[in-house]
């Protein structure tokens, strides 16, 4: 393959340190359409320049994806920001692509991969706005006892945080899971990489959970999303987990 794709590509499915640009121009954008469209265009680029060239990636691009993807989940460990949080582990995710990339998949296992990773982010992106809508802004600790304040909302955000960190039943479980077991087969390294990034994501998303869910409760009259708004977003998660269960019997 060549290095006029390569590059390109490993702009838009991020690897370090070419994964900077999307993450300073994604903390720039305080719209929710536009973050939206981020996530979606972003890798969506990445992925096709990947797959109109017909040809893998030169099996390294394994080391430096899963090196990528442990240095954003690390750092997400570290951010009290749900927005800037998001975007870190976006990337953190996107660095695994090359994975299968590299691994020989087919297009049609690459798109479910990428699809798999990013609806729960385009999700999460909502949500955030929500409580930057709210509160100002979604600092973990700032907006603190979500739970007994904004209920159904907070309901919401732990479970699409669940999605987004890879929890069983949601796509990106059944995504990574599939990784591994590629893996262990030809780069055991690799595959104990991958499993790292796994174990950061889920400790990042409970530490983040726990600063804007678990605090005292304050009465300051702001308004929980409606019964609309809750059944919509509430079926777009179940949506996922139908969507993980069925990706179970298409990856593995």
């Amino acid at each position: 393959m060549s290095w006029m794709i390569l590059l390109p590509a490993a702009v838009f499915l991020p690897l370090f340190p070419l994964s900077m640009l999307f993450n300073n121009l994604f903390a720039r954008v305080g719209s929710t359409w536009l973050r939206s469209v981020l996530l979606i265009a972003w890798p969506g680029a990445g992925l096709a320049l990947l797959v109109t060239t017909g040809s893998e990636p030169p099996p390294w691009f394994v080391y430096w994806g899963v090196a990528s993807a442990l240095i954003y989940a690390f750092r997400a460990l570290a951010l009290r920001d749900l927005a800037l949080w998001l975007g870190y582990i976006a990337t953190s995710a996107w660095a695994l692509l090359w994975l299968p990339a590299a691994l020989g998949e087919t297009r049609a296992t690459l798109l479910l991969h990428l699809t798999a990773f990013s609806t729960p982010l385009v999700i999460l992106v909502w949500l955030t706005g929500r409580l930057e809508q709210a509160f100002g802004a979604a600092y973990a600790g700032m907006p603190g006892g979500l739970a007994m304040r904004v209920p159904r909302l907070s309901g919401l955000l732990v479970l699409v945080v669940l999605a987004v960190t890879g929890t069983p039943l949601f796509p990106s479980f059944f995504a990574l899971l599939s990784m591994v077991k590629e893996l262990l087969q030809t780069m055991p390294v690799s595959a104990c990489g991958v499993l790292l990034v796994w174990l950061l994501w889920a400790w990042a998303g409970m530490r983040m959970l726990q600063g804007l869910i678990v605090g005292q409760a304050v009465e300051d009259g702001r308004a929980d999303i409606g019964p609309m708004h809750t059944r919509l977003l509430g079926g777009a998660v179940a949506l996922l987990a139908v969507f993980g269960v069925w990706l179970s019997g298409n990856l593995l």
